[in-house]
Formats: C-alpha cells, structure tokens, sequence
C-alpha cells in the first residue's frame, strides 16, 4: 500500500477512539497528513456522510489518498505506526503482547463507559444495567491501580496511549466518578502522560 500524500479522517473533538489515532499521529509526526472531518457519528442516526466510507457509521475511519478506507481506531494506529516505522507498537515477544492486552482493557473500557453514558442519559434508565457499567469500570480501574508501577517502565506504546485517552475520557464524561481517589497510583502515573503534548493537543472538547 503506497504512503499516501494525504489522509481524510472522519474525526470528532469528543471521541476518545478518535483521541486515540490523534494522540498517535503526534506523537509520530504525522499530523499534518491528516485532513480532519468533523463526523458526527450517533448510535441511533447513521450519518451517510460516513457511511459513504464506512458502512458501520463509526469514527474515527480514515481515507487514504489512493482510496483505501481503514477503521476502526486500532488499525489506523497501525498503519500509522507503520507509516511512520514508529515504536508504538511492539514487534513482537513479551513487550508486544502485553501493549496489546493493555489496548483491549482500555479499549474495551471505553466501550463500557459509552454505553453507560447513553444509558444515564436515558430518562428510564436500568439501575441494573447503570450498576453492572460501574462495577466492570472499578474492576478495570482496579486491575490498572495493580500495574500502575510497571506502565511507568519502557517507551510508550499503544497500551500506554490508550490507558490515557481512557482516563481522559473519565475526566471528561464521568467526573463525579472520583476515579483518582479510587485508583491514586494511576493518577500518579496519568499526570506526565496527560502532561505531553500530543495528549494536551487532543484534549476532548464539547466545542468543534
């Protein structure tokens, strides 16, 4: 696939998926390849905007200039990790599969915290499915309280990246939450990632 002169991104100031691929792109120099679209990509109103490059109507999707479409969020990642020949995703042994085992916790996280948020949203939301998004939020937040140590130790990776644009989203969506009261060791570890520039150039915004 040939490295593209430049590349549409269906984007969003609010998503953390999106978050993701930004972070990524500045921290491989990459963003000014990016044209940024803003999408806005609803659960219950497929946007034909998108759907013209993805027919899931999700963001972040990415158009590269010969056509190709990539989506979802890990995959652009990769190829731009890739185009970029940059050290975010390890190649392989121990250091790779555990960038990737910490990219699906957090990952899988973000999932959680979306659909808890469209469920407080709802006016007859599900106590039962509210108290079931809170009990898998603290259980991961525990599970990284217990690794906080060790995500201090080696260069940033995508598991790294991800962790972050997961806590980002806490601040931003579920404040009242108190997830650094919870979990002080990650919060220990989350103010110099949150410090870099490529995490202060994507903070989440409700403008845009």
């Amino acid at each position: 696939m040939p490295a593209p002169s430049d590349m549409k991104l269906h984007w969003s100031p609010k998503s953390p998926f999106v978050r993701k691929v930004m972070v990524c792109a500045h921290e491989l120099g990459l963003v000014d390849r990016l044209t940024r679209v803003r999408s806005i990509a609803a659960m219950l109103k497929p946007n034909p905007d998108i759907m013209r490059d993805n027919p899931l109507s999700k963001i972040p999707t990415l158009v590269l200039d010969d056509g190709t479409v990539l989506y979802d969020s890990i995959v652009i990642c990769e190829y731009l990790n890739d185009l970029a020949k940059g050290p975010l995703f390890p190649a392989h042994g121990e250091a790779k599969w555990l960038a990737l085992r910490r990219h699906a916790l957090a990952d899988g996280l973000l999932d959680i915290l979306i659909l808890w948020r469209n469920e407080r949203d709802r006016s007859d939301a599900s106590e039962v499915l509210v108290r079931a998004f809170e009990t898998k939020t603290l259980a991961c937040l525990d599970r990284l309280e217990g690794e906080a140590a060790a995500l201090s130790r080696g260069p940033l990776d995508i598991g790294q990246v991800t962790i972050g644009c997961m806590l980002g989203y806490l601040d931003f969506r579920f404040d009242a939450l108190g997830w650094r009261t919870h979990s002080p060791a990650l919060a220990r570890w989350f103010e110099p990632i949150d410090a870099r520039p490529s995490f202060r150039a994507t903070a989440p915004s409700l403008e845009g």
